[in-house]
C-alpha cells in the first residue's frame, strides 16, 4: 500500500476545481498560510542569545535554535528578535554553538534583524564586566554601549568597495606605517614635560604606557592629545578620546584633523543626530577607523587593536553616565585598557583624588612639568582673603568682590578681556529674611524662594508660586536678603560698574565657544567659560564659600578644579582673584599651581578616615520600606559595614528621585507636608579588594526580588559620586 503524502499534490487540487472551485481555493490558502516546517542549520545549530529584558534575574543567556534558512545571516554580534515568554522580543547573538546544556526542547530564532556584527566580543567581554563592577544587568550596559540601529545607513555603500581597486581614504594604517615624518623632528606639545618623550615614544613601539597627566596652563593640551593617538596610530593600534562636552571634543576634533589629516578619526558629540552618529559608530565597527574622540558613551567604542585611552578632566561629573548602573568613564576606561594590554592617558588641569590612587597603586605613572616651566606659563594667582589685603581694605572681609578684584579688573580690561567666574547660574538664587537670617521659603510647598530677573517678584523654585504678600514665619519681617547671587545679577553689577566695557555672559541657556581680544568683561559659570583668542588679561573668581561650603566629600578638590580651569585660560604673565581665605589648603595649593601635592595630602587625609576612593561604597536609596526590605535580604561579605539608612532630603530635579516618590505613592507610603515622599538612603562601605563581592552581593538580592515579582523601587549605586 503506497503511503498517502503530507501535503496535496498539484493533480489533486487541479481535480477538486472541477468539482467545488470555491473549496478549492479555500483549500490552497489554507496550505499556504500554514508554516513550514523548520530545519535546524547543519553548522553550529545552537545560538546563545542576550534577551532584552531589563528583569535582573534573567541577566543571562537563553539557547536557540538557528533555522537553516537563517546560517548565514546569523553571526555573533548581530541584532535577532526571539519569542521570549510569549512575547517577541529582540536581542543580540553572543555565540554560536554545537549544543545545549538546556534538557528541554529550544526555540528557533524568529528573524535576524539585521546580519551586521554590531556587538564585537571585546565589547561584549567588556559589557559584562561593566555590569558586574557596577551590580547592574548586561543590557543596561549594552544599551549604553551600542547606538540603536538605522536600517539605512547600513545598506549604504562601503566607500572602500565604491571603486573597484580604489583604497579607502578612510581605513586604517597598516601596522608600523607612520601617519606622517615631518613632524618628527618638529617640537612636540609633550616636550615641557620631562617624561612626555618617553611617553609618546613607548606608544610609538606599542607599549602600554600608562599615566596620569596635569596639563600646563594654556590651550595646547588639544594637541598633546592628538600626538599621543598619532604615536598609537604609527604602532597600528586605536585610540578612544573621552573628554566631558561637545564644545571640547569640537576642539580635540579640530587638533586631530590637523595632525592626522582628513579621514583618519571620527567624533562622537553628545550632540550629534542618531543617523549620523551610527554611520561613523558603524566605521568604527567595521575597522575603517581607528581613533574615536566623542563624550561618555565613546568609552565602549569599537576600535580595532586599542592601543591607547585617553580621558580628559576625569573630576567632571559629565563622566558618570545618568543611566543605570551609573558607571565611570574613567573606571570604565581603565578596565577596558587593563584587559586590551592598552596604554592610559589620564589628564586634565587638576589631579583627582582617584587618579592620585592609580598612580599610587602603580597602575598608573605621574607626567607633570617641571617648576621652571610652570612658572612661565602659569598666570600669578592672589587671594582676596589674604591678610596683608584685609587689613588694607577692611570692607573686603564682607564685600562679595573686594577691592583687590575690582582693581585687577579694572587694569587689566585696559589690554584684554577679563574672566569672572560665578559658581550659580541665574538671578538671585537663594533668599532669606533680612532679619533673622532664616530662609525665605514657600508658604504652599516649602520650596526655597528665588527671584529670576531684576523686576519679577520672588517666586518659588519647586512649584512656582509667587510669594507677593511673603512674610518671616519666625520674626514677622516682610524684607528679604540675597543669599547666593548668580551670574546675571552678576554681569548687572559689572555693568554698572564698567559701563564702557561690553559685559558677555556664558552659562546654561547659552555657552560661548570663544570671546576676542578686545576689552570686555565675560561673566561666566564653571564649565561654560570661553576661550578667548590670546588668553585673558585676567580672571576674578568669585563667591568661593560658595563652593568650599557645600555638604559634599569632594568640595575642596571640585573647587579647586574648577579654579584650575578657569586660571588656565588667563595668558602668562596675566593675574588671578580668588575670593577665599588664603589659610586653606586647597587655596594654598591653587596659589602654588600644585594639584598633585594636594591630591595627595587630601587622599591621606581619606584612607585615615575610611572614605572614598581609599575605600569604595555602594549606595541604597529609596523609600525607607523599600530600603529596608533590600537591605534585608542582601547576604553581606565579610568586612563590609553597613552606615544608616538615614532620611535624606528629596532631589525635585532628579528623574530617579521622582520614580522613587511615585513609587512610593504607589505603595502607600505616607507624604511630607510638602508632597514629597520620605526617603532613605544607606551606605554600604567594604576595602576596595571587596568591591566585587558587594557588587554581586547587590546582584543576587535584586535578582531574587525580581524573580519573585517584588517591586525593585530601591536605587543601587556602587560607587556613587557623592556619598556626603
Amino acid at each position: 500500500m503506497t503511503a498517502q503524502p503530507d501535503q496535496p499534490s498539484d493533480a489533486l487540487f487541479d481535480l477538486a476545481e472541477l468539482v467545488d472551485p470555491k473549496a478549492a481555493a479555500k483549500a490552497k490558502a489554507e496550505q499556504a498560510d500554514r508554516p513550514v516546517p523548520k530545519r535546524p542549520a547543519d553548522r553550529l545549530p545552537v545560538a546563545r542569545v542576550i534577551v532584552d529584558t531589563p528583569l535582573p534575574h534573567l541577566d543571562r543567556y537563553f539557547d536557540y535554535r538557528v533555522p537553516a534558512d537563517l546560517d548565514e545571516a546569523a553571526v555573533p554580534g548581530c541584532r535577532v528578535t526571539v519569542v521570549f515568554k510569549n512575547r517577541q522580543l529582540g536581542g543580540f547573538i553572543a555565540e554560536r554553538v554545537d549544543r545545549s546544556e538546556f534538557p528541554g526542547r529550544l526555540a528557533y530564532l524568529s528573524s535576524v534583524v539585521s546580519p551586521e556584527p554590531v556587538l564585537a566580543p571585546e565589547i561584549l567581554d567588556l559589557a559584562r564586566a561593566v555590569a558586574d563592577r557596577y551590580s547592574g544587568t548586561l543590557n543596561d550596559v549594552l544599551r549604553l554601549a551600542i547606538p540603536p540601529r538605522r536600517a539605512r545607513v547600513e545598506k549604504e555603500p562601503d566607500p572602500a568597495e565604491a571603486v573597484p581597486g580604489a583604497r579607502d581614504p578612510d581605513g586604517p594604517l597598516e601596522p608600523g606605517k607612520k601617519v606622517s615624518t615631518d613632524r618628527e623632528s618638529a617640537p612636540s606639545p609633550w616636550d615641557p614635560y620631562p617624561d612626555g618623550p618617553a611617553f609618546v615614544r613607548a606608544l610609538r613601539e606599542g607599549s602600554p604606557a600608562r599615566t596620569v597627566w596635569n596639563a600646563l596652563p594654556g590651550a595646547d593640551w588639544v594637541d598633546a592629545i592628538a600626538a599621543a593617538a598619532e604615536a598609537a596610530l604609527d604602532a597600528g593600534r586605536g585610540t578612544v578620546i573621552v573628554v566631558p562636552d561637545s564644545r571640547d571634543v569640537r576642539a580635540v576634533d579640530a587638533a586631530l584633523t590637523r595632525r592626522l589629516g582628513e579621514g583618519r578619526h571620527v567624533a562622537l558629540p553628545s550632540d550629534l543626530g542618531p543617523t549620523p552618529r551610527y554611520r561613523r559608530w558603524l566605521s568604527v565597527r567595521r575597522g575603517r577607523i581607528q581613533v574615536v574622540v566623542g563624550s561618555r558613551t565613546a568609552i565602549f567604542a569599537p576600535v580595532r587593536d586599542l592601543g591607547l585611552v585617553v580621558l580628559w578632566d576625569d573630576g567632571d561629573d559629565l563622566h558618570v553616565d545618568p543611566h543605570t548602573p551609573y558607571p565611570h568613564a574613567r573606571t570604565v576606561l581603565s578596565m577596558r585598557a587593563h584587559r586590551a594590554g592598552a596604554g592610559a592617558l589620564i589628564g586634565g588641569r587638576t589631579r583627582t583624588t582617584d587618579a592620585q590612587l592609580l598612580v599610587e597603586s602603580g597602575w598608573a605613572g605621574s607626567l607633570t612639568a617641571d617648576r621652571a616651566t610652570l612658572r612661565r606659563r602659569a598666570p600669578q594667582i592672589r587671594a582676596a582673603g589674604d591678610d596683608r589685603e584685609l587689613a588694607r581694605d577692611e570692607a573686603a572681609r564682607t564685600a562679595r568682590i573686594p577691592s583687590l578684584a575690582w582693581r585687577t579688573a579694572r587694569e587689566a580690561a585696559q589690554t584684554g578681556p577679563v574672566l569672572f567666574q560665578v559658581p550659580r547660574r541665574g538671578y538671585l538664587n537663594t533668599l532669606a529674611c533680612a532679619g533673622c537670617r532664616e530662609p525665605a521659603r514657600c508658604d504652599g510647598c516649602r520650596g526655597p524662594l528665588s527671584i529670576t530677573t531684576a523686576h519679577a517678584m520672588p517666586s518659588c523654585g519647586w512649584c512656582g508660586r509667587m510669594a507677593g504678600q511673603w512674610a518671616c514665619p519666625e520674626c514677622g519681617v516682610t524684607r528679604m536678603r540675597a543669599v547666593v547671587v548668580g551670574a546675571r545679577r552678576t554681569a548687572e553689577e559689572l555693568g554698572r560698574a564698567f559701563p564702557s566695557l561690553t559685559v558677555r555672559t556664558s552659562g546654561r541657556e547659552e555657552v560661548l565657544t570663544e570671546v576676542g581680544d578686545r576689552p570686555s568683561l565675560v561673566v561666566a559659570t564653571p564649565g561654560a567659560e570661553p576661550v578667548a583668542e590670546h588668553g585673558y588679561a585676567a580672571a576674578v573668581l568669585l563667591d568661593g564659600w560658595a563652593l568650599l561650603n557645600r555638604m559634599d566629600l569632594r568640595a575642596s578638590e571640585e573647587a579647586l578644579r574648577r579654579w584650575l580651569n578657569a586660571a588656565a585660560l588667563v595668558r602668562p604673565g596675566g593675574t588671578v582673584v580668588v575670593s577665599a581665605d588664603v589659610a586653606l589648603p586647597v587655596v594654598q595649593s591653587l596659589v602654588r599651581w600644585d594639584p598633585s601635592g594636594f591630591a595627595e595630602r587630601e587622599l591621606a587625609e581619606r584612607r585615615e578616615l575610611g572614605f572614598p576612593p581609599a575605600v569604595s561604597m555602594a549606595s541604597v536609596t529609596g523609600a525607607p520600606e523599600h530600603v529596608r526590605e533590600l537591605l534585608d535580604q542582601v547576604d553581606l561579605p565579610e568586612g563590609v559595614e553597613l552606615l544608616g539608612p538615614v532620611p535624606v532630603a528629596p532631589d525635585r530635579a532628579s528623574g530617579a528621585d521622582r520614580g522613587a516618590r511615585e513609587g512610593a505613592a504607589e505603595s502607600g507610603t505616607v507624604r511630607r507636608e510638602d508632597g514629597t515622599h520620605p526617603r532613605e538612603r544607606a551606605l554600604l562601605r567594604v576595602p576596595r579588594s571587596g568591591v566585587g563581592a558587594l557588587a554581586r552581593a547587590l546582584k543576587v538580592a535584586a535578582s531574587a526580588r525580581s524573580a519573585r515579582r517584588d517591586e525593585h523601587l530601591a536605587q543601587v549605586r556602587v560607587d556613587p559620586l557623592h556619598v556626603v
